[in-house]
């Protein structure tokens, strides 16, 4: 069995532990020469938009990494379905102020070490090819640095450290050649990713909507037919500011 096959397979029951409906199976998102067209027309629309300079996030000091807990299926069930006990929550409450919950939207798909991870394309703020980056002192391991574009300092996060620090050790992390940047909306955070897969256009339906608060707040629901988990931007930028990791 070859490294690249284990690999997938360990993604692919990863995926299958954030769905909690067994019976949907993994669906491959091709990358047809017209899709591939799309993307390169996206990326050189993107890499000339302009990010805020954020402060990169301030952390009092480095401790020991804590083994992260396992992902099973109950926790997924607290984070993904609906928390009715909790006073306070609604599905309206917690999906009123995002726009792609009308309707139909448009989510970009790309790759991070096998696995696949979507955004609204509303809340995408460009597309940087990864150049060189700048290391600091005294971040989390996920921090990967600061690079800049066009005077723009931007703070680059190990996508794959990050999203799934148990199957993305250090060591990993340090050899994984990254392609691009994901800007997330209009801040001065970035994603490191592998590859621009596709862009695809969704129904609600299409998606496991995360309808509480709670654990993995960074995650918006999961987009059932490609076993993708959907971000929740606005989430995952205000943990990134305050230096957590996925599994707060």
């Amino acid at each position: 069995m070859s490294d690249r096959y284990s690999s997938q397979k360990v993604m692919q029951h990863y995926l299958s532990a954030l769905l909690t409906d067994d019976e949907i199976q993994p669906a491959v998102v091709r990358e047809e020469p017209e899709v591939k067209k799309k993307l390169e027309s996206l990326l050189a629309k993107v890499t000339t938009t302009k990010v805020a300079a954020e402060p990169a996030p301030v952390v009092a000091k480095e401790t020991k990494p804590l083994a992260p807990p396992k992902l099973d299926s109950t926790e997924l069930e607290q984070a993904v379905v609906s928390r009715k006990s909790q006073p306070g929550f609604t599905a309206d409450s917690v999906r009123s102020d995002k726009a792609y919950r009308k309707g139909d939207f448009q989510a970009l798909f790309f790759s991070v070490a096998g696995l696949t991870v979507a955004l609204p394309l509303k809340e995408l703020g460009g597309i940087h090819k990864l150049t060189a980056i700048n290391t600091m002192p005294g971040k989390p391991a996920w921090f990967k640095g600061v690079m800049l574009q066009r005077e723009q300092k931007i703070n680059v996060v190990d996508t794959g450290l990050w999203v799934m620090p148990e199957k993305f050790d250090r060591q990993q992390a340090e050899s994984h050649q990254y392609q691009y940047v994901i800007m997330l909306s209009n801040t001065a955070w970035g994603l490191a990713c592998d590859k621009l897969v596709n862009t695809v256009t969704l129904s609600q339906d299409e998606v496991k909507w995360r309808e509480s608060t709670g654990k993995r707040p960074w995650l918006a629901g999961l987009i059932k037919q490609h076993m993708c988990a959907l971000l929740d931007v606005d989430a995952l930028i205000n943990m990134l500011k305050q230096g957590q990791s996925s599994e707060h």
